[in-house]
């Protein structure tokens, strides 16, 4: 979901998955999949970025990735490493 501003200045959150299409015509006019429009305040820019972060945020999961990609206080070893070694068994951690 992303936050966006309609010309009065009312507070909108927008299902980003529910976008159809956005023009600049010279307002920012959003269409959803049911047809509905949506006047708002940002560029496509803008909408595009919020977009781009919201998905970002679900890719990577709550506390994820900072400006430059890497995530605070997290171990070294990859999702993948982590789930191997969670999934022996105690005899095998003790090799």
């Amino acid at each position: 979901m992303i936050q966006l501003t309609r010309l009065n200045r009312s507070s909108v959150t927008v299902n980003s998955d529910l976008i159809k299409l956005i023009e600049q015509a010279p307002d920012t006019v959003i269409t959803l999949v049911n047809g509905e429009k949506l006047l708002v305040r940002e560029s496509i820019g803008e909408i595009l970025d919020r977009i781009v972060k919201f998905r970002r945020s679900i890719a990577h999961g709550p506390g994820s990735a900072d400006a430059s990609g890497l995530v605070a206080g997290a171990a070294s070893e990859t999702p993948n490493q982590a789930m191997d070694s969670s999934s022996k068994t105690g005899s095998e951690h003790a090799r």
